[in-house]
C-alpha cells in the first residue's frame, strides 16, 4: 500500500472518530435521565477534553451548550407559568424536546453535519 492511500485511511479513520465523538456529544445529554445531572456535566467534559483533539468538536459543543442552557431558561420560565397552568404544557412540551433534540443531532453528527437545535439562544459563539 502507498503513502497516499495510508494517509487516506488515517483521515477516514480520524473523521469517523470525529463524527462517533460528536454524536456521543449530542448523546451524552441523554445521561441525565440515568444519573441526575449528568446530561448537564457529561457533554461539557466531553467537549472540552476532546475539542482540541477534534476540531469540529468545538462548533457541536457549543451547539449542545447553546441548548442546554436555554433549555433551563425555558424550564424556568415554564415553572414559573406552572401556577398559571400554561407552564404545565410548556414543561411537558420541553421534555419531549429534550429527548428528540440531542437523538436528532446525534444521527445528523454521525452523517458529519451540523444541526442547529431550534429555539435555541445562541449565547456562546
Amino acid at each position: 500500500m502507498d503513502i497516499s492511500k495510508q494517509l487516506d485511511n488515517q483521515n477516514n479513520q480520524k473523521e469517523q472518530e470525529a463524527r462517533q465523538w460528536a454524536m456521543f456529544l449530542h448523546l451524552s445529554q441523554l445521561a441525565g435521565y440515568i444519573i441526575p445531572l449528568l446530561g448537564l456535566i457529561a457533554p461539557i467534559i466531553i467537549w472540552q477534553i476532546k475539542k482540541e483533539e477534534y476540531p469540529i468538536l468545538d462548533e457541536h459543543g457549543k451547539i449542545v451548550v447553546n441548548w442546554i442552557i436555554s433549555e433551563l431558561i425555558y424550564a424556568a420560565i415554564g415553572f414559573v407559568l406552572m401556577f398559571v397552568v400554561i407552564g404545565i404544557p410548556i414543561l411537558a412540551v420541553l421534555g419531549v424536546l429534550a429527548i428528540v433534540f440531542p437523538i436528532i443531532g446525534g444521527l445528523k453528527a454521525n452523517n458529519g453535519e451540523l444541526w442547529y437545535y431550534p429555539m435555541t439562544i445562541n449565547i456562546i459563539k
